[in-house]
């Protein structure tokens, strides 16, 4: 049982299964959040918004879920209810300040929903905060019987643990981060560089491979490839998103339902699914539930593809606008703040910056979680939420960084048409197109040539005899070369 004995000095007395505990007088929480407070003061990191958001939409769909299967008055989970759309609404984000270095099954932060709810739940009914003992009915001072206040573990919890209710959390707030924030960034970003390719349409440069010259490439294909990066990025996470709709809810303590209603996993996944509009459902095995967090770890893998497919495509753009005079400066990019602190004028590719950084913390947090995931012993993991920190934060950053690199640079990029194609025109590379008519190792030859005696490919093979100036002329053609 648990319940309060009154208030002073800014304070109130709460008590557990454990004995009292002083409360700030203000706070929503109860026993047990205050004693996460005071057990673990580990690092900075608190529990992320997207899971306390995901915990509120299960505690919904779980009142409502209880409640038609006759298992909790409808007037409680009206008053469950409401209190969790406040919650979604940005309401009482102060009274979830909890650490992510807690015990490994989150059970203090699901308490932490179940305490907030419960007393948030009791003021909108109208009914006593202090949760009283359930032994018996309160009554007035008539005798006549009062409603139950709402309780914690018996009302909001109803039909749950911890241990089904924090990997239901961590799916839930995974695919609303990677449907709602970072897919969307990412088709943004595919949607910038196919209208640059549309843009740069006719635009030949050099290739490169192995950072040496190479065939000719328009500059709108190039850009393709950016874009390819970007969409093979979403459809991999859109392939991870199947795993993640299933939820464990529903398996309680181990994965056998214990305390749980028939039916109760398959009604509450509905439920979800309306409140969310993402499809969810039960998981059928509710064992792999409980102790498996594959789907977490395939899903942020797609994410560090993305992640190592933005790392390419900011390298290649700060590369090709290196400069601006020593460099490639085959492309600008905008110019948004000084560069340097010393050097006047200086202009550095920033946004570049900013996404390899986020991208090797992705990778990061990519073996963290599968450090994690491989921990689970028997029947749970307790490693949970170091994996929900990790995966959101990962999607959280990806997200940010690929609108900031858009917005900030992709969108303003321009292509230096005049060193494009100045660099195209002194490309030895080009001497690929003459391995038809003269072969390989004469094309070679005129390579050499050109190059020891800083000459022009047309020079060097009409010295060499291999071709006349004419028929030079007939069969070089860069522009030919896409």
């Amino acid at each position: 049982m648990c319940g309060e004995t009154g208030e002073a000095d800014g304070f109130r007395i709460e008590h557990d299964s454990m004995g009292e505990v002083r409360v700030p007088a203000a706070a929503l929480w109860g026993a047990q959040t205050q004693r996460s407070l005071e057990n673990f003061r580990i690092g900075t990191e608190t529990m992320p918004g997207g899971i306390i958001r995901a915990f509120a939409i299960l505690k919904k769909a779980a009142a409502q879920a209880n409640a038609e299967l006759g298992c909790l008055p409808a007037a409680d989970a009206r008053a469950i209810e409401a209190a969790c759309d406040e919650i979604l609404s940005g309401a009482h984000e102060r009274e979830f300040p909890l650490k992510v270095w807690q015990t490994g099954s989150g059970t203090q932060t699901n308490m932490n929903l179940n305490e907030v709810i419960a007393r948030r739940a009791n003021q909108i009914a109208n009914r006593a905060s202090p949760i009283v003992s359930q032994a018996s009915r309160p009554a007035d001072e008539h005798g006549v019987a009062l409603e139950r206040p709402i309780h914690p573990n018996d009302s909001v919890n109803r039909s749950q643990s911890s241990n089904d209710t924090f990997p239901t959390a961590m799916h839930i707030a995974a695919v609303l981060a990677v449907k709602r924030r970072l897919i969307p960034a990412a088709r943004e970003l595919a949607q910038t560089f196919r209208l640059l390719e549309e843009k740069n349409t006719g635009i030949v440069k050099s290739g490169r491979t192995h950072l040496q010259d190479a065939v000719p490439i328009a500059f709108s294909q190039e850009i393709s490839g950016w874009r390819g990066l970007v969409e093979a990025g979403i459809e991999q996470l859109e392939a991870s998103l199947p795993g993640l709709c299933r939820l464990a809810l529903g398996g309680t303590a181990v994965g056998t339902g214990l305390n749980a209603p028939a039916g109760f996993d398959a009604l509450v996944a509905r439920k979800i699914a309306d409140i969310t509009g993402e499809p969810f459902v039960s998981d059928p095995n509710k064992f792999h539930a409980l102790t498996g967090k594959d789907a977490l770890v395939f899903s942020h893998g797609a994410m560090k593809a993305l992640a190592a497919n933005m790392m390419k495509v900011a390298n290649d753009v700060r590369w090709l606008a290196s400069g601006p005079r020593l460099g490639l400066g085959e492309i600008t990019i905008p110019a948004n703040e000084p560069g340097s602190s010393i050097m006047p004028g200086k202009v550095n590719p920033t946004q570049c910056e900013a996404v390899t950084m986020v991208a090797v913390q992705v990778m990061g947090n990519d073996a963290a979680i599968g450090m994690a995931a491989s921990q689970g012993n028997f029947e749970l993991n307790v490693f949970m939420p170091v994996i929900a920190y990790d995966y959101l934060q990962s999607a959280c950053l990806l997200a940010d960084a690929i609108r900031s690199f858009d917005h900030n640079c992709a969108a303003g990029i321009r292509a230096n048409r005049d060193r494009m194609s100045d660099n195209l025109h002194h490309s030895l590379m080009l001497v690929t197109c003459l391995n038809p008519y003269i072969g390989y190792e004469n094309a070679a030859r005129v390579a050499h040539k050109a190059f020891d005696e800083s000459t022009s490919l047309r020079t060097a093979a009409v010295a060499l005899g291999y071709l006349t100036e004419a028929e030079f002329d007939k069969v070089f053609r860069p522009e030919e070369m896409v």
